[in-house]
């Protein structure tokens, strides 16, 4: 099973033009059967999304997850889980609270085939924040009884950060590489955390001609071992 974690700026490439279909081409060189997405919507007025819907579903054969608030959204608070329907099937999609000033919050997808619960998170700035955050995210991982992969920007310059100690040691994290800033990557702010019987096979930070415009931010992607 393959996850990629994107944080697509709102769509808007180093050039500042707002192209998401310039988006979905990279997730086409990326073919995973899971993607989630930072930024997946606009900021202001009505937080309407920034994907070509329609090109995800017929040309690359994902669905979304429906978390958003809003008729316009892809997702919730930018946050939004993309799946391939052919290869995949969703159980449930839900919002999941996380404790900040600034309006953001975690999604989570769980999958039944083959079971995994999929969250995708954005944390905040500051080191505080993201402890408080961690923080809700384990009393809410701690009830799962199936396998779980965290997903998306943890927003942390430092490789440990304080994660792994926040979450505790039945958690791991994986960091494929430095993904920000895409024209000069120096910074692993994106990374992948496992919980439970799920083998981590290969990561990596997917590098292309494209990915290196459409947004500040490289993918990151993980190939995982899920038992059915």
């Amino acid at each position: 099973m393959r996850v990629a974690s994107y944080n697509i700026r709102k769509a808007v490439g180093l050039d500042w033009r707002r192209d998401g279909d310039r988006v979905v081409s990279v997730l086409e060189e990326i073919n995973a059967d899971v993607v989630v997405l930072q930024e997946s919507d606009k900021r202001v007025g009505q937080r309407a999304g920034v994907l070509p819907l329609k090109r995800l579903q017929e040309n690359l054969g994902y669905e979304l997850a429906d978390v958003s608030e809003r008729a316009l959204s892809h997702g919730w608070h930018g946050n939004a889980i993309l799946y391939r329907r052919e290869v995949i099937q969703l159980d449930r999609a839900i919002r999941v609270e996380l404790p900040t000033l600034e309006p953001r919050g975690a999604v989570s997808a769980h999958l039944s085939a083959p079971s995994i619960e999929v969250i995708g998170v954005h944390l905040g700035l500051t080191r505080r924040t993201r402890a408080k955050q961690l923080a809700a995210l384990k009393r809410h991982m701690d009830a799962v009884q199936c396998p779980v992969l965290v997903a998306g920007d943890f927003n942390a310059w430092h490789p440990e950060a304080g994660i792994i100690t926040a979450l505790g040691d039945d958690y791991e994290m994986v960091l494929p590489g430095n993904s920000f800033h895409a024209s000069r990557p120096i910074a692993a702010l994106d990374r992948f955390i496992l919980k439970g019987g799920v083998g981590h096979v290969s990561s990596h930070v997917h590098r292309s001609a494209l990915a290196a415009r459409a947004s500040d931010h490289l993918p990151i992607v993980i190939d995982l071992d899920v038992p059915r």
